[in-house]
């Protein structure tokens, strides 16, 4: 009978401690600039990696500026299209890019402010690069039906093309009374391309070796440091403790990714898909075996990349990191002023990768 007592008592606090609704207390906020809207284009990876590399600029000189995500894409899409050529075709041509993409057109081409490079076509005020895309890819394919019969140069016909959608790429500017060219304007910024490195986690590599992952947006063959999960989770952490944030690439595919909620977390069982938006229910433990299986049947794929600021906690002492999205602030539609909190579990099981800068990784791992 006292045991029958203990268990109901047990089952009733269990069950309280299980159907709360979220109260969240800031745990971690770096700073960071305010949240943008990528519109309607697939240019996650430009804005978050910029939104990324403002904070470092905070970071780094204390100054906020706001860079030009589109000066990042405008310099990045001729090598997509190289690319696909090289590739006579047998290659994805799209708007989907990935963190060391905007770090490679940096290395290249420098940064320039978003009021000197908007690319925004006049009269616009929401990016659409539907046509812009579409265009380029007709170019492309009649220049691979036949590159003997072409006419003209399909090198300066993607150019012209990103001229007329984006804006012609910038060669010096003005800003805070000194004239800058885009490199150096890096300079300037104090960011160093050559200090930032792209980690994941995943078995099919040996661990602590750099290797190029085959994902479809890995179009430049970017190389990515392989860690055991356990120390991903723990770079994350050093690294938002000694005030350095956190470019993530990652799967939002799940039912249980909301915008609408702010909220990114595993339920640990299919009944509680629907009401774990709203009311803490345990998450899913997540096993290194099932990370990798779920990269491997696609369940995990590279849909998003956002920018981590910071951890939260709620009311039970579960940890969230915060993460900038690019969705804009819309308060009808998006809640947390257009971050989410995604759940350590959300994170272990859905990253792809993370980029951080040199120094926010424990030495000891590197020399690993």
């Amino acid at each position: 009978m006292k045991n029958n007592l203990l268990i109901l008592v047990f089952s009733f606090y269990a069950s309280l401690l299980f159907c709360q609704s979220y109260e969240f207390k800031t745990i971690i906020d770096l700073e960071a600039t305010e949240v943008l809207s990528q519109g309607k284009t697939g240019t996650c990876w430009s804005f978050s990696t910029s939104s990324f590399l403002e904070s470092e600029i905070i970071r780094l000189t204390g100054n906020k500026i706001d860079i030009s995500e589109m000066y990042n894409v405008r310099n990045t899409y001729p090598k997509k299209a190289w690319n696909y050529v090289m590739r006579q075709g047998k290659a994805q041509f799209s708007e989907g890019g990935l963190a060391h993409d905007v770090i490679n057109s940096i290395s290249e081409n420098g940064l320039v402010p978003a009021n000197v490079y908007s690319g925004l076509p006049k009269g616009k005020n929401i990016h659409d690069h539907e046509k812009l895309i579409n265009n380029m890819k007709i170019v492309l394919d009649e220049y691979l039906k036949n590159p003997k019969a072409y006419n003209g140069n399909w090198k300066k016909d993607i150019d012209n093309i990103l001229d007329e959608h984006l804006g012609n790429n910038i060669t010096n500017f003005e800003f805070n009374g000194e004239i800058f060219t885009p490199l150096s304007f890096l300079e300037y910024t104090k960011i160093n391309p050559k200090d930032y490195i792209t980690i994941t986690s995943f078995t099919h590599i040996p661990y602590y070796s750099n290797f190029i992952l085959n994902i479809p947006d890995n179009f430049s063959n970017g190389t990515f440091f392989n860690v055991p999960l356990e120390d991903m989770v723990s770079i994350t952490n050093h690294a938002l403790k000694n005030g350095y944030t956190i470019e993530l690439d990652c799967d939002v595919s799940e039912k249980t990714f909301s915008s609408k909620y702010g909220l990114a977390v595993i339920p640990n069982t299919e009944e509680d898909t629907m009401n774990i938006l709203s009311k803490i229910r345990p998450e899913r433990e997540i096993t290194v075996a099932y990370r990798q299986q779920e990269f491997e049947n696609f369940n995990t794929t590279d849909d998003h990349l956002m920018h981590i600021t910071g951890i939260v906690e709620d009311q039970n002492g579960n940890r969230y990191y915060k993460v900038k999205n690019s969705w804009g602030f819309d308060s009808a539609r998006v809640s947390n002023g257009g971050y989410i909190y995604m759940s350590e579990a959300y994170f272990k099981l859905k990253t792809i990768s993370i980029m951080v800068h040199k120094n926010a990784i424990p030495k000891a791992l590197l020399k690993t």
